[in-house]
Protein backbone atom coordinates (compact mmCIF):
# COMPACT_ATOMS: atom_id res chain seq x y z
CA UNK A 1 0.00 0.00 0.00
CA UNK A 2 3.07 2.69 0.48
CA UNK A 3 4.52 1.35 -2.47
CA UNK A 4 5.77 4.09 -4.22
CA UNK A 5 8.22 6.78 -4.19
CA UNK A 6 6.01 9.95 -3.72
CA UNK A 7 3.57 8.04 -1.37
CA UNK A 8 5.51 8.82 2.14
CA UNK A 9 6.07 12.00 1.21
CA UNK A 10 2.01 12.52 0.67
CA UNK A 11 0.88 10.99 4.13
CA UNK A 12 3.80 13.40 5.98
CA UNK A 13 1.77 16.32 4.41
CA UNK A 14 -1.51 14.72 5.64
CA UNK A 15 -0.09 14.00 9.30
CA UNK A 16 -2.27 15.26 11.88
CA UNK A 17 -5.79 15.63 10.12
CA UNK A 18 -4.25 18.38 7.75
CA UNK A 19 -6.78 18.61 4.67
CA UNK A 20 -4.60 19.84 1.67
CA UNK A 21 -5.54 20.90 -1.85
CA UNK A 22 -4.33 19.34 -4.78
CA UNK A 23 -2.21 22.61 -5.39
CA UNK A 24 -0.62 22.88 -1.90
CA UNK A 25 0.08 19.22 -2.31
CA UNK A 26 2.02 20.17 -5.77
CA UNK A 27 3.79 22.95 -4.06
CA UNK A 28 4.76 21.18 -1.34
CA UNK A 29 6.34 18.28 -3.13
CA UNK A 30 8.08 20.26 -6.34
CA UNK A 31 9.98 17.24 -7.39
CA UNK A 32 6.59 15.07 -8.39
CA UNK A 33 5.05 15.36 -11.64
CA UNK A 34 1.10 16.28 -11.79
CA UNK A 35 0.79 13.40 -13.19
CA UNK A 36 2.48 11.00 -10.83
CA UNK A 37 1.10 12.89 -8.00
CA UNK A 38 -2.41 12.39 -9.09
CA UNK A 39 -1.69 8.51 -9.06
CA UNK A 40 -0.12 8.29 -5.87
CA UNK A 41 -3.25 9.88 -4.57
CA UNK A 42 -5.58 7.67 -6.48
CA UNK A 43 -3.66 4.56 -5.04
CA UNK A 44 -3.72 6.01 -1.93
CA UNK A 45 -7.56 6.81 -1.37
CA UNK A 46 -8.47 3.05 -3.55
CA UNK A 47 -6.50 1.71 -0.89
CA UNK A 48 -8.73 3.68 2.01
CA UNK A 49 -5.71 5.94 3.05
CA UNK A 50 -6.72 9.01 2.05
CA UNK A 51 -9.91 10.46 1.37
CA UNK A 52 -10.66 13.01 -0.99
CA UNK A 53 -13.57 15.91 -1.60
CA UNK A 54 -14.52 17.70 -5.39
CA UNK A 55 -16.08 20.71 -4.58
CA UNK A 56 -18.20 21.88 -7.66
CA UNK A 57 -16.46 25.11 -8.68
CA UNK A 58 -14.96 26.31 -11.63
CA UNK A 59 -12.00 25.96 -11.58
CA UNK A 60 -12.24 22.72 -9.13
CA UNK A 61 -10.95 22.36 -5.80
CA UNK A 62 -10.23 19.00 -4.37
CA UNK A 63 -9.14 18.14 -0.79
CA UNK A 64 -7.34 15.25 0.19
CA UNK A 65 -7.06 14.43 3.90
CA UNK A 66 -5.87 11.27 5.93
CA UNK A 67 -8.62 8.93 6.67
CA UNK A 68 -9.42 6.67 10.52
CA UNK A 69 -7.39 4.15 8.56
CA UNK A 70 -4.60 6.65 7.32
CA UNK A 71 -4.65 8.77 10.57
CA UNK A 72 -3.47 4.93 12.43
CA UNK A 73 -0.73 4.76 10.20
CA UNK A 74 0.63 8.26 12.08
CA UNK A 75 2.84 6.64 14.84
CA UNK A 76 4.84 4.30 12.56
CA UNK A 77 5.37 6.87 10.02
CA UNK A 78 6.47 9.24 13.00
CA UNK A 79 9.12 6.57 14.29
CA UNK A 80 9.95 6.32 10.68
CA UNK A 81 10.48 10.44 10.81
CA UNK A 82 12.54 9.82 13.80
CA UNK A 83 14.60 6.92 12.94
CA UNK A 84 15.69 9.47 9.58
CA UNK A 85 16.46 11.71 11.80
CA UNK A 86 19.04 10.10 13.80
CA UNK A 87 20.55 8.30 10.80
CA UNK A 88 20.84 12.07 9.34
CA UNK A 89 22.16 13.17 12.97
CA UNK A 90 25.27 10.12 12.95
CA UNK A 91 25.94 11.20 9.12
CA UNK A 92 26.55 14.97 10.04
CA UNK A 93 28.70 13.56 13.62
CA UNK A 94 30.56 11.00 11.32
Amino acid sequence: MLEGRWKLEILFHLFGGQVRRFSELERAIPAVSQKMLIQQLRQLEQDGIVARRVYPEVPPRVEYWLTDWGQSLCPALDALLQWAERREGRAGAG
